[in-house]
């Protein structure tokens, strides 16, 4: 075998070498939308006064949820499985943080987004913007809401998009799990693990 052609072969086996110690690409049950064009930031505010943003979370998995404490099912029932979630995770999950975000500000004060949230979890923390925060950062998520009246006007209910974004611990978007999509917690729990093997 000629000298140059050697090396080429020989730079070649260690590149695949190389490559196969590495870490195994992630295999995800929701769907991958990295490098998706949504979900860069925010900026809001938790029920504790404190301002958030995406790099206050980072070295974590970050779980980002739309909702309001009012809903009666798919909010609460997202947050049942992501409270199931951190007890499959173990010690790992230290290292996630999952937020969730009011699409519904008018009620959703700091006082009822701090006994809400942290009910599933105590390290869930709860989000709120003014109304045109709110509605911003919806819009760079690509979520719709709007506001249903009921019977009296502190009686309505808000329709809103149902699913959840992952991110992985260098802030990067990654996954999105949509609601019903079946697995339950076990999507969540699968996914998170695989942000966190590939992730540090």
């Amino acid at each position: 075998m000629r000298f140059a052609t050697r090396r080429a072969f020989l730079g070649a086996a260690l590149a695949l070498g190389l490559a196969a110690c590495g870490p195994q690409a992630p295999t995800f049950m929701g769907s991958d939308v990295t490098g998706a064009d949504v979900g860069h930031d925010f900026s809001l505010t938790d029920f504790n006064g404190k301002r958030r943003t995406l790099a206050d979370f980072r070295g974590k998995v970050v779980v980002m949820f739309f909702g309001y404490t009012h809903c009666p099912d798919v909010c609460p029932t997202t947050l049942a499985q992501l409270s199931q979630t951190m007890q499959q995770l173990g010690p790992d999950a230290d290292r996630v943080q999952v937020l969730f975000v009011t699409v519904d500000p008018e009620r959703d004060t700091p006082a009822m987004l701090a006994k809400y949230v942290p009910a599933f979890d105590k390290r869930f923390l709860g989000l709120y913007g003014t109304a045109d925060e709110t509605a911003a950062t919806a819009k760079a998520y690509k979520v719709l809401y709007e506001k249903v009246a009921g019977p009296t006007p502190d009686d309505y209910t808000m329709n809103h998009s149902a699913g959840t974004y992952l991110y992985d611990p260098q802030g990067r978007l990654r996954v999105f799990v949509a609601y019903g999509q079946g697995g339950g917690a076990e999507v969540f729990t699968h996914d998170i693990r695989e942000l966190l093997r590939v992730g540090t």
